[in-house]
């Protein structure tokens, strides 16, 4: 439940509730669409009704309702658009369609009174990629990933070290203890230039540690997984660190934020932090809770296109894919449901 005054930055959050699924999902090592859906299904309810008590409302104070749209796993999308329909048919509502990416987008203007334009770093499980920020609904992509999104890559090093899941926090706990210099892991594409990204590779050669580590020793210590915790999570930080150094460049803005899941992790933050300092940029990250996804900036969202948008109405489709920038080549590939990024 977010207070927004549309066109203006920085929104009042009236409550925030978040049911997360990671116990449910667990034991599979990774998200299983047709669980995640039913959650959405069984859960929605619940979570909205404690969205409203926590901000002492009821529905007849609400003014619209806004809906993650996509991109993401289907099942759950057309839960929350179907759900968010029936809502908006029962009270009268407006009914606003938000692009899940589209809402990390904008959140550092839900916090901060943030001036258009800005230059974004998205990092999450599944995007990664540097957005130039014209308005609440004009999103420029100067580079992205051409493989595996960072939070991807941090997911599958941690189910290769038999830590838990979600993997990013279980990767940065352990490298709290870890030697960064250890391994020598490579720091993929800064080779190349422009501001693209690519985590596939290094997740390849963090597999290749753990096998030679496993051959010669016959498995894994703590401080083994430790260390190469802490060089992969230094690799990754240092090439995003130059990867947004290139994108300052190309795109030399007031501010540079970043937002995402990834946006949680400290270490990332700090070499965010340094290369803004470095540019004369004004670095800005969510506080940790608005990092992960959430419902208040998907409800921040549909507040910053109501200055100048009309509502999607009962007409909204669930939409696996879609991309930010819609006039940017896709960089995975593309299908009969659109652009993958």
């Amino acid at each position: 439940m977010v207070r927004a005054w549309p066109g203006r930055p920085v929104g009042e959050i009236l409550a925030s509730e978040v049911s997360g699924q990671d116990g449910l999902h667990r034991i599979y090592g990774g998200v299983v669409p047709e669980i995640a859906a039913r959650a959405h299904a069984e859960r929605l309810d619940a979570v909205t009704e404690a969205a409203l008590r926590g901000a002492g409302l009821t529905l007849a104070d609400v003014d619209a309702i806004a809906v993650t749209a996509g991109p993401g796993l289907i099942g759950g999308v057309l839960a929350g658009v179907m759900f968010a329909k029936g809502l908006a048919a029962a009270r009268g509502l407006p009914l606003w369609g938000v692009n899940h990416l589209a809402g990390h987008a904008l959140t550092p203007r839900l916090t901060d009174p943030v001036a258009f334009p800005y230059l974004l770093l998205l990092v999450s499980g599944g995007h990664c990629q540097f957005l130039a920020v014209d308005g609440p609904d004009a999103f420029r992509r100067l580079g992205g990933t051409i493989d595996d999104a960072a939070g991807e890559a941090f997911d599958k090093v941690a189910k290769l070290l038999g830590l838990g899941q979600p993997g990013g926090p279980a990767v940065e706990a352990a490298a709290a203890t870890g030697d960064p210099a250890r391994f020598a892991f490579p720091r993929p594409l800064l080779d190349r230039d422009g501001c693209d990204l690519s985590f596939s590779g290094l997740k390849t050669a963090v597999r290749r540690a753990r096998d030679k580590l496993v051959e010669a020793r016959g498995g894994l210590s703590r401080a083994d997984i430790a260390d190469i915790c802490a060089g992969f999570q230094a690799a990754v930080a240092a090439t995003l660190a130059e990867k947004s150094r290139r994108a300052l460049a190309a795109f030399p803005a007031a501010t540079f934020a970043v937002a995402g899941g990834v946006a949680a992790n400290h270490a990332i933050r700090a070499a965010l932090a340094d290369v803004a300092a470095g540019a004369g940029a004004a670095f800005l990250a969510p506080p940790l809770r608005l990092c992960t996804d959430n419902g208040a900036m998907i409800a921040f969202a549909a507040a910053e296109r109501m200055a100048h948008g009309t509502p999607d109405g009962f007409g909204l489709e669930a939409r696996p894919r879609w991309p930010l920038d819609s006039r940017a080549a896709p960089m995975l590939g593309a299908g009969k449901k659109g652009a993958k990024a």
